[in-house]
């Protein structure tokens, strides 16, 4: 199963201010973790316990702060932040 990634604007300026090659191996990494399982590769809850879909993972050298969305198989990510 596959997950659409999406970008707020926080999350975007970040990811934009990368370098073309970083951006470009981030967005594959993205792609192949969270992108199909966003709930696994070593991303841990971020939220409370009535917030299971709240999530932080490490995605190439970068701490990701992403939502997962059931219904229409979305991440968001909300906060990405370089090593």
């Amino acid at each position: 199963m596959t997950y659409r990634i999406a970008y707020v604007d926080q999350a975007e300026r970040a990811r934009r201010a990368m370098s073309s090659e970083v951006r470009e191996a981030f967005d594959r990494a993205m792609a192949s973790t969270i992108g199909k399982d966003p709930y696994g590769q070593g991303s841990s809850p971020a939220g409370t316990k009535d917030e299971p879909d709240r999530r932080l993972a490490t995605v190439y050298d970068s701490f990701v702060c992403y939502y997962v969305a059931k219904g229409p198989r979305a991440v968001t990510a909300v906060k990405i932040v370089r090593r």
